[in-house]
């Protein structure tokens, strides 16, 4: 038998034994030494094979640790769609929709908050920080009155540049601008390299905040078809970019469908916007928050012109309302800097030091290590439940970290005029229409799973289910 056939053979009996659930999810398949002898076959045969079970998404490869059956290869409903291509037929964003979701910040413990990319207090460390504070408030002689400078405190930039790991020394504290959180960030890099009448590339469906931010500088928004699994379609992008000035995407656990874009798709998009000369703000938010074995890098590790504004926060991982974020501008820092200095001077100095003090001394390693383990928890029980409860025809994300998933429902669903039920219920999630400037993805909707898994929120969630099943 030819090497060819022996390798689909082995890849064919460990598919059969996944379909009967004899290896499950979570599962190490043998080594490769283990199944060479087991198989009587070359080293170089069983490696072919595992191959083509991960090219299946049936096994994933974790470095050092060998292969494993993968979550994707239990999933039992289809992945979301990709939305078409869209030039014309301009809408706009649903703000009154995003006002009403925003409204439901109150700090009430009353609502099952499904909506909100905020993490549940009990994903914080909270100790650590008051006791970050308390260090930063009795070292400080000036009680945090005096300004910083405009590029933003030495202390965090410095601890920022430190963290910077995935980027392998590639920035310095003097490459950082500090700014009010991530969406500052993302505004401040849009005004440095656009002016009013540009068009700008975001992944589609886009986090709504990215979508008002460009709306409101006069900017055009061109949506680009995005996978769940891939991400941003690079061959479309392809058609456009000659248009644009510049490029917003989120490539690493995006918001809202949880992708994490390959490295070498990262490498072909870098390549794309170097060619043409397009700055891509890239806000890597939730990079920090993978389920695999390694962070995953960013676009800007594979940046040599200087070309990608990396954005960094610590709203998803630490402190959601100190407003602490930062960019690395690349060749834009001048304007940032200068963008910054108009928009607000400086940044406040107290939560900017209270950070870098918990980065130097609270050990955010570990904290990263609980947070990760508690979200990944999280991921597979909102799974489960949603193939549990929700109609047998809805699609579901696959994200590979952060704690978004993004839901289909059927044709029929309006999850604008579901949530207005839910909240009756006291459930809420983001509706679909937020996600786009045009008048889709109506029978979709967000839900973010950073929160306490308590009975409640699986029975919320259940409720939920059964109002989307009664509307069909």
């Amino acid at each position: 038998m030819s090497k060819d056939v022996l390798y689909l053979k082995i890849a064919k009996s460990v598919t059969e034994q996944i379909k009967s659930d004899t290896l499950q999810f979570g599962d190490r398949l043998p080594s490769l030494r283990s199944a060479q002898k087991l198989y009587n076959v070359s080293l170089n045969t069983v490696k072919q094979a595992y191959m083509e079970l991960e090219s299946r998404s049936l096994v994933e490869s974790r470095p050092k640790y060998g292969y494993f059956v993968s979550q994707s290869s239990q999933r039992k409903l289809a992945l979301p769609s990709v939305a078409p291509m869209k030039v014309a037929e301009r809408e706009n964003t649903a703000e009154v929709l995003i006002d009403k979701v925003f409204g439901t910040i109150d700090g009430s413990d009353d609502v099952t908050q499904f909506a909100l990319g905020i993490p549940g207090k009990s994903f914080l460390p909270l100790a650590k920080l008051k006791k970050s504070m308390i260090n930063v408030i009795n070292r400080k002689t000036d009680s945090g009155t005096d300004y910083e400078p405009v590029q933003g405190n030495e202390y965090l930039r410095r601890e920022s540049a430190k963290w910077a790991l995935v980027l392998e020394g590639k920035i310095s504290e003097d490459d950082l601008v500090i700014t009010s959180g991530a969406m500052n960030a993302v505004y401040t890099c849009l005004m440095a390299v656009t002016k009013p009448g540009d068009s700008v590339a975001v992944e589609s469906p886009v986090y709504f905040g990215v979508l008002q931010a460009i709306q409101q500088l006069g900017l055009k928004v061109v949506e680009i078809p995005t996978h769940p699994i891939y991400g941003v379609d690079l061959e479309a992008l392809k058609k456009v970019i000659p248009t644009l000035s510049a490029c917003c995407f989120v490539t690493n656990f995006n918001n809202p469908l949880g992708f994490q874009m390959p490295d070498d798709n990262k490498k072909e998009l870098v390549k794309l916007i170097t060619e043409y000369n397009v700055p891509l703000i890239e806000d890597d938010i939730y990079g920090n928050l993978y389920f695999g074995a390694e962070r995953p890098k960013p676009c800007k590790f594979y940046d040599d012109a200087g070309l990608v504004m990396w954005i960094g926060s610590v709203s998803k991982t630490l402190a959601p309302g100190y407003r602490v974020g930062w960019v690395a501008p690349g060749k834009f820092k001048e304007q940032v800097i200068r963008q910054k200095l108009v928009q607000t001077v400086c940044s406040p100095s107290i939560y900017p030091d209270v950070i870098a003090d918990f980065l130097e001394h609270g050990r955010y390693d570990h904290h990263l290590r609980t947070f990760r383990k508690k979200l990944y928890a999280n991921y597979l029980q909102i799974q489960k439940s949603v193939t549990e409860y929700f109609p047998d025809n809805t699609k579901i994300s696959e994200p590979k970290g952060g704690f978004m998933l993004w839901l289909e429902l059927d044709k029929k669903i309006c999850t604008e005029d579901l949530f207005d039920e839910a909240m009756s219920q006291k459930i809420n999630f983001a509706p679909g229409r937020m996600f786009s400037q045009y008048n889709q993805y109506q029978n979709c909707m967000r839900l973010n799973y950073a929160l306490e898994w308590t009975d409640r929120v699986e029975s919320d969630l259940e409720k939920l289910a059964k109002m989307v099943k009664k509307r069909i």
